[in-house]
């Protein structure tokens, strides 16, 4: 099973791309923690560091499952934002669905909300987007 895993993202991951990926994990745990100090306060997150994970996992479960097939990490999303932008868009719309669908199981906290997976998409594609973006204009 490794074998036809790696042939699958063979040519769809490129190392030189790590920067994006990591930005990536860290936009999707901003869209995270402000839906948490919105809800719960600064101070509830910050006395509950963990509580980011737990909320966060179902999200970036779901990226890392879609991201790479893909092409968020190809090569083509290394050389510009014309690139890379609409790849984390078109990323994180299945990503979020996945992240949403985890939510609403009784494996991790959160439940479903109609307006909060419209916000899922929208606030996320948007940050992911503007993340890349400006890695793009900075470096």
């Amino acid at each position: 099973m490794g074998t036809s895993v790696a042939g699958a993202l063979e040519g769809r991951i490129d190392t030189g791309t790590w920067p994006l990926a990591v930005g990536d994990v860290l936009a999707i745990l901003a869209f995270v923690a402000v839906g948490i100090v919105n809800h719960d306060g600064l101070e509830f997150l910050l006395a509950n560091p963990v509580e980011l994970l737990l909320v966060g996992a179902p999200f970036l479960i779901g990226w890392v499952v879609v991201a790479p097939p893909i092409g968020a990490y190809s090569p083509g999303a290394g050389e510009s934002a014309k690139a890379a932008v609409p790849l984390a868009i078109r990323s994180w719309v299945p990503a979020a669905v996945i992240g949403l669908a985890l939510r609403a199981s009784p494996i991790f906290p959160g439940g479903f909300a109609v307006a909060f997976a419209v916000i899922s998409l929208v606030a996320g594609a948007v940050l992911l987007g503007v993340w890349r973006w400006l890695f793009f204009r900075v470096f």
